[in-house]
């Protein structure tokens, strides 16, 4: 089973449950006990597709951009 939960910085990660920390890559090295869960599914690629999905829903795009294009 794998937890999708978000970063401080407002990225959206996942983590096998079970896993004591996660690091963002921001840099920030989290806790997963102490993150608010948003979501749990069962395998890896489930886990990513949630992770784009939620990604998409708050920044509006889910893939990845052009410095040039910012």
């Amino acid at each position: 089973m794998y937890l999708i939960f978000r970063c401080d910085c407002g990225r959206v990660l996942y983590a096998k449950k079970g896993q004591a920390t996660r690091k963002c890559v921001c840099g920030k090295v989290l806790k997963v006990k102490e993150r608010r869960i948003f979501k749990k599914v069962e395998t890896r690629e489930e886990a990513s597709k949630a992770v784009q999905d939620m990604q998409e829903e708050i920044h509006g795009f889910k893939g990845f951009q052009k410095a040039s294009d910012l």
